[in-house]
C-alpha cells in the first residue's frame, strides 16, 4: 500500500501487528477525503461565494423547499446524499443521551476541553489548524463553534431533519471540503507526508473521540450514566459523524469498536509535532476567553488548573511531550468525582439547591458556545490562512 511517509513508523507498525485490518483500513483512508463535498466543493468554486452560500441556505431550510435553485449535479447529488437518512438511524433512541449530556455538563465540559480536544491536537490532525491559522487568528470562536456544535447535537429534535444540530453537523461537511480544497491548492501542504488534508482517517478518528474517549474520561471525572444512555450518546454521534461526511467504511459501530479505532489510530500516527505543542497548549490558555474570563489574573488561574485536569486525564507521558509545565494531579480526579456525587446527592434530595446549580452550568455550558450571529449561516472561508479569508 502507497501511504504518506509519516504513517511509515513504528507505531503503525505496531498497530499492523495487533489489529491488521483496522490498521491498514485507517492508514488507507489518510488518502481519502470526501468525494461528493469535495466535488460539490469544486463546483461552488465557479460560483460567486454569495451564490453559493444561497444555494446551501435554501436546501437547508425547509421553508425554501418551493424555491430551490438549479445546481450542477456535483452539488445535488451531496444534497441528495445528507437528504437520505441511513437504515439504522432511530431519533427516538437519542433521547436516553441528551438526557446524560445534560446530567453531566461539567464533565462534558471537561473530558473534551482537557481531554479529547488535547489529545486530537496531539495527531496530525494539528497540522490543518496549523497551517490555516484558524485556532490562531480567531481562537475563541472556532473553539465556541465546536461547543455550539456538540450543544446542538444534544438538544431535543437537534438531529432530526433540519435540526439545528444535523444542518451543523452538514455545515463542518462543507467546512472541511472547502479547507481540503484550500489546502490541497496551497504550497504549505505536504501531501506525500500528511495524505489528503482532513483527511477521512482524521474525521473519523476525531469522532471516536468525542463519543466514546469523551464517555471515558466522563467515567474517570465521575459521571454516572447508564449501559442504555452511553449507546444513545454514541448513537447522536456516530449519526452527526455520517452527516460530517466520514464514510461508513471507518464509521465507528458502537463503543467498543470506536475505542479500538480511537486505539490503533493513535498508534499509527506520529508522534507530536511541533504543530501539536503549540495547538494544544493553545488550547488551555484560550479556556480562559472562551467561557468569558478576561481577567489577566484569574484567566491564568484557570490556564494553570485546566493543565493540571489534562495532565490527569491524558497522563503525564503525552503531557510531557507537549510540554505541559510539571504539576502534581494528585486529589484532581478524586476531587472531581467528590463533586458528581454531590450533584447527585443534591439532585435527589435538595431540589432547590440542584436547580440553581443546574442553571448556572447551562449558563456556562452556553456562554462557551458561539451564539453571537443572528442563525447557522453557509458562507464558507475563501482564502487558506484564517486572518486573509472572508468571515464565515
Amino acid at each position: 500500500m502507497d501511504i504518506p511517509t509519516d504513517y511509515d513508523n513504528p507505531g503503525q507498525a505496531r498497530a499492523l501487528a495487533l489489529e491488521p485490518e483496522m490498521a491498514k483500513n485507517y492508514v488507507a483512508h489518510t488518502t481519502v477525503g470526501d468525494p461528493l463535498a469535495d466535488a460539490a466543493v469544486e463546483a461552488f468554486s465557479a460560483m460567486k461565494r454569495s451564490e453559493a452560500s444561497r444555494i446551501i441556505s435554501a436546501y437547508m431550510n425547509p421553508s425554501e423547499k418551493n424555491e430551490l435553485p438549479e445546481v450542477p449535479p456535483e452539488v445535488r447529488a451531496l444534497f441528495d446524499d445528507v437528504l437520505t437518512p441511513p437504515d439504522w438511524l432511530d431519533l427516538p433512541a437519542l433521547t436516553p443521551g441528551i438526557h446524560m449530556f445534560h446530567r453531566n455538563r461539567k464533565m462534558v465540559v471537561a473530558g473534551m476541553l482537557a481531554g479529547v480536544l488535547v489529545e486530537g491536537f496531539s495527531t496530525n490532525i494539528s497540522e490543518s489548524f496549523f497551517v490555516t491559522g484558524r485556532l490562531r487568528d480567531q481562537g475563541v470562536r472556532r473553539l465556541q463553534q465546536n461547543n455550539r456544535h456538540m450543544v446542538e447535537i444534544f438538544l431535543p429534535g437537534g438531529m432530526g431533519p433540519y435540526g439545528d444540530g444535523w444542518r451543523l453537523s452538514f455545515r463542518i461537511r462543507l467546512v472541511h471540503a472547502q479547507v481540503r480544497y484550500l489546502l490541497q491548492n496551497s504550497k504549505d501542504w505536504d501531501t506525500d507526508a500528511l495524505g489528503i488534508p482532513l483527511s477521512a482517517a482524521h474525521v473519523g478518528y476525531a469522532i471516536t473521540a468525542f463519543s466514546a474517549r469523551l464517555l471515558k474520561h466522563m467515567r474517570s471525572l465521575g459521571a454516572k450514566f447508564s449501559e442504555e444512555e452511553a449507546e444513545s450518546f454514541m448513537a447522536t454521534w456516530r449519526y452527526s459523524g455520517l452527516l460530517m461526511g466520514i464514510p461508513e467504511s471507518i464509521l465507528f459501530n458502537g463503543e467498543e469498536d470506536a475505542l479500538k479505532l480511537y486505539e490503533i489510530g493513535t498508534m499509527c500516527e506520529p508522534e507530536p509535532s511541533a504543530s501539536s505543542v503549540v495547538l494544544a497548549n493553545s488550547l488551555v490558555n484560550s479556556a480562559p476567553l472562551v467561557v468569558g474570563i478576561n481577567d489577566p489574573e484569574e484567566g491564568q488561574k484557570l490556564s494553570q488548573y485546566v493543565y493540571k485536569v489534562s495532565r490527569a486525564l491524558i497522563g503525564d507521558s503525552l503531557a510531557d511531550s507537549l510540554n505541559y509545565p510539571k504539576q502534581s494531579t494528585f486529589g484532581v480526579l478524586p476531587w472531581f468525582r467528590v463533586q458528581a456525587k454531590y450533584d447527585r446527592f443534591t439532585s435527589r434530595f435538595l431540589p432547590k439547591i440542584a436547580r440553581k446549580s443546574n442553571i448556572s452550568n447551562f449558563t456556562t455550558l452556553m456562554s462557551g458556545s458561539w451564539y453571537h450571529d443572528e442563525g447557522i449561516t453557509y458562507h464558507l472561508p475563501d482564502h487558506v490562512y484564517a486572518e486573509e479569508s472572508s468571515q464565515w
